[in-house]
């Protein structure tokens, strides 16, 4: 008995080595053809015109600024202004207690009155001296002195006038007007406040935010580099009036108005290497307020010739340099080291590595390598195939409706043998496979020591729940191989048994 069964596990195995064998030559007599040449979206580099921009960042400050300040010491009686309200030129801000001022300009028009009167009678006395003098009526000393006390009187006239005008000037200053026009913060003091003259403490501020500046920094080596390329004639000015500038906000929000680059300091910051550089903003709606964090863009000059690489077509290899897949005229892939300056929009500026007129690699970097053969579609056109199925793709839903029912009868008649020619193999693989499982499963447990549970009484193999059944002969009977052949028979036979 251990004999035929040993025999029995060796039959089993043969024909699951055989049933698998002939499943993986069917697969692999209906695998893939050989892989064809990959196809790759190119970029065609050709020269433009570019303008060549610098993104800095900096801080707006305003046009004109004036600190209020008391020119004469008192109490302020009013306040005469809105805070953060427009004020115009000579406006009156603050009073200052005027009394005492007033009393001094009393007293230095008195005083200057005074001095006139004094003066007139000196004055005739030096004009009659000085006629009497010419005949000899009256001597040279008693002229000399007539005409001394007539210059006194005059001088004291002038040094009267010039004290009243003194006290004028003070008691001016007790009105604390704005000495520009523009927008005026916040107030420091109040009324009933004692101030002093030029005092620390600065009463209001008052500032021009029409237009506006905007001071940014540069560094210096950016800029000798500018300069070295407009003076070769690399770049060119933007433009006649000076550089354009163009605002973003701090949160990158564009701002309306265009501003013209006024000028760049003309000291280096020792500290940090910097120029700054300095542009004027409209500023009508006063969108910008002083002390504002904000990214002006500069226009530096234009480029006639420019190689632009877009962004996704360069890579850099472990060292950091820049790289890109020219494809050259034969279809082959060739790995070009490149140097790129700035980056211009979605693309990177060309400084060395590429010529016009070839191609680069934009789309399919994954499916190449160096060396390889491509097939190059240019990025503007699509490919044809792609073309195709975009025009097609509405067309897919209307058809059935179109298409008349007795023009796809036949249709639906000719492709469904060939599903079933299509269906058959595919199916019988199937079920080939699955009884060639069972009975590997059947010959495992055999030879793990399992015969006994699957044998009955007669001395014949019994299937256990979920196995095929398999013939097993006894000692005296001769092996049935026309039954062994074909799977179908034992289930017919013990059935027929």
């Amino acid at each position: 008995m251990r004999m035929h069964t040993n025999f029995l596990v060796s039959a089993l195995t043969v024909i699951a080595l055989a049933t698998l064998s002939g499943c993986s030559q069917g697969q692999s007599a209906s695998g893939p053809p050989p892989a064809s040449e990959p196809e790759v979206t190119v970029a065609t580099i050709a020269p433009q015109q570019v303008t060549l921009t610098t993104e800095l960042a900096g801080r707006t400050s305003p046009f004109l600024v004036a600190e209020v300040r008391p020119q004469v010491g008192g109490i302020i009686q009013k306040r005469l202004f809105k805070e953060g309200a427009d004020v115009k030129a000579g406006e009156l801000l603050y009073q200052i207690d005027p009394s005492t001022y007033q009393a001094a300009y009393d007293v230095a028009k008195s005083a200057l009155a005074k001095a006139q009167a004094n003066a007139l009678p000196a004055k005739l006395k030096a004009e009659r001296f000085a006629s009497l003098s010419k005949v000899n009526a009256v001597s040279r000393q008693d002229n000399d002195d007539a005409q001394a006390a007539n210059g006194q009187a005059q001088a004291e006239v002038l040094s009267a006038r010039a004290a009243l005008e003194s006290a004028r000037i003070n008691l001016s200053y007790t009105r604390v007007t704005a000495p520009i026009a523009g927008r005026i913060g916040k107030s420091a003091v109040t009324p009933g406040a004692l101030v002093t003259a030029s005092q620390a403490l600065v009463l209001a501020t008052v500032q021009q935010l029409d237009p506006i500046y905007v001071d940014v920094t540069q560094s210096s080596g950016e800029v000798l580099r500018m300069k070295r390329d407009l003076a070769s004639g690399k770049l060119k000015k933007a433009g006649a009036d000076g550089a354009k500038v163009k605002l973003f906000f701090e949160d990158g929000s564009p701002y309306a108005q265009e501003g013209v680059l006024q000028f760049s300091d003309v000291t280096v910051d020792q500290s940090t290497g910097v120029l700054t550089l300095r542009a004027v903003f409209p500023n009508p709606n006063h969108n910008l307020l002083p002390g504002l964090y904000v990214r002006a863009v500069l226009e530096e000059g234009v480029e006639d010739q420019a190689l632009l690489a877009p962004q996704r077509a360069v890579s850099r290899d472990s060292k950091g340099t820049p790289l890109v897949m020219v494809v050259k005229p034969d279809g082959v892939v060739e790995a070009r080291p490149i140097e790129t300056g700035r980056v211009v929009g979605d693309n990177w500026l060309v400084t060395s590595g590429l010529a016009a007129g070839e191609r680069i690699i934009v789309d399919g970097l994954q499916k190449v390598r160096p060396g390889a053969k491509v097939k190059a579609v240019e990025a503007a056109a699509p490919a044809p195939a792609q073309a195709n199925a975009t025009a097609q793709a509405p067309q897919a839903e209307p058809q059935p409706q179109a298409a008349a029912p007795e023009k796809q009868a036949p249709a639906q008649d000719v492709e469904k043998p060939a599903a079933k020619q299509e269906l058959k193999p595919e199916a019988k693989t199937e079920k080939e496979a699955a009884k060639a499982v069972k009975v590997v499963k059947v010959a495992e447990r055999v030879k793990a020591g399992q015969a006994k549970a699957a044998v009955g009484p007669d001395g014949l193999a019994r299937p256990r729940k979920g196995e095929a059944l398999v013939y097993s002969p006894s000692k005296d009977q001769p092996w049935p191989r026309s039954e062994l052949r074909s799977e179908s028979k034992p289930e017919h036979t013990a059935d027929q048994q």
